[in-house]
């Protein structure tokens, strides 16, 4: 994960030992060499993922000219941080802070998610809301484009929304392997511990705009973003609003980059904004060829 970003790219290099400093353990060797079970631990994917869309960023940072930007869950903090709002030592503990909060929280009070496939979000959220009875939630967790979204909550009323769901014509309700029930009322004490070392991170103004997952709207001031990364735990992640915002706002010809790994989100934006323009920045081959395009 990374590892031929680094041997390639000495800004990526530079970005993967910082964080290797920050957290004073080797992040890098975790992700290169695994093995994968410790990886995937979320104190552990959290940073990983930050670390990998940083170095990527850092790569084709001279060749972008970013008017705003966006990021799904984690990836808000990474959106902070390649805005200039926040240091990428102070990011990468910020992370693996959330991460352990977050897995704490799922022990204290366990919780599972699902993804549903093939049923209009505003009908997920009206179910969730019949589902939840008897002191149990499931909510909509994940609103990721008009006919896919994850759910979140106890046990037993995702079960029950799972069932309400298919009845109600959802193609496939899918369980997902996750350590809690994430953007959800659960992660209550996740916030409250979040909110704390929110407080004590120095924060300045993004260099350009940021959509907030909780809100799907551009934040550019540095108290606005602390506030809503300590709401974002415990609020949906209005993905569809967020990118019909900005596809609304962007300029014609405008290129969407999606950076770091994978290219989830590219996809999730054809399907959310039909005529917008995406470009995946997380391997190697990619940066090289957008490099040699734009750099």
């Amino acid at each position: 994960m990374g590892k031929d970003l680094a041997a390639t790219f000495p800004a990526a290099r530079d970005v993967f030992a910082a964080a290797d400093d920050a957290l004073r353990v080797s992040l890098s060797r975790l992700m290169w060499e695994g093995p994968d079970e410790e990886l995937t631990l979320t104190h552990n994917a959290q940073p990983a993922i930050l670390v990998h869309s940083l170095a990527a960023y850092a790569v084709a940072r001279d060749a972008l000219e970013p008017v705003a930007g966006a990021g799904h869950s984690l990836g808000e903090y990474s959106a902070y941080a390649a805005a200039g709002a926040l240091g990428l030592a102070d990011a990468v503990q910020l992370v693996r802070r959330r991460g352990e909060l977050m897995l704490d929280a799922g022990q204290q009070r366990r919780g599972t998610m699902a993804a549903v496939i093939g049923l209009e979000s505003e009908r997920v959220v009206t179910l969730c809301a019949e589902a939840s009875q008897d002191g149990l939630v499931a909510v909509a967790a994940n609103l990721n484009a008009p006919d896919q979204t994850v759910i979140s909550g106890d046990p037993a009323a995702i079960e029950r929304a799972g069932q309400l769901l298919r009845e109600a014509g959802a193609k496939r309700v899918v369980p997902l392997n996750v350590s809690g029930a994430f953007h959800s009322p659960l992660m209550e004490p996740a916030a409250r511990g979040l909110e704390q070392e929110l407080a004590t991170v120095r924060f300045g103004d993004p260099a350009f705009p940021v959509i907030a997952n909780a809100t799907a709207k551009p934040i550019d001031d540095a108290a606005a973003a602390k506030q809503q990364l300590g709401a974002q735990l415990t609020a949906p992640v209005r993905w569809v609003e967020s990118m019909q915002r900005a596809a609304a706002d962007a300029a014609p010809g405008t290129t969407f980059v999606e950076v770091g790994p994978g290219s989830v989100l590219s996809g999730l934006l054809r399907r959310i904004a039909k005529q917008t323009t995406a470009v995946s920045l997380g391997t190697v081959e990619q940066l090289t060829s957008f490099l040699e395009q734009h750099g």
